[in-house]
């Protein structure tokens, strides 16, 4: 399964969480995990995790969506307007 590592590229808005720039967090297999002190919002958590599964794929389809190293994201707050980068970081040992 791939590590995924997903990123606060940007922000476009008022976001009232305590989300800066550069912040990030790791996704491995089902565990979520955040630097200490630091926060991800859950509705912007919530609306990404059904394409974790998806971008974990070690081999996803020729020619899938998926296989593209990176992949964005935008929070679905239309105030904020949060943009994510979701890279994937290689295989689970």
């Amino acid at each position: 399964m791939r590590v995924l590592k997903v990123t606060v590229e940007r922000i476009e808005g008022y976001c009232n969480q305590p989300l800066l720039v550069g912040d990030s967090f790791i996704v491995d297999g089902g565990m979520i995990r955040i630097p200490d002190g630091k926060h991800i919002c859950m509705w912007a958590l919530q609306s990404m995790m059904p394409i974790f599964a998806l971008l974990q794929r070690i081999e996803p389809e020729k020619g899938d969506w998926t296989s593209k190293p990176d992949q964005t994201f935008v929070c679905p707050d239309p105030k904020g307007k949060v943009h994510f980068r979701i890279q994937g970081l290689g295989d689970e040992k």
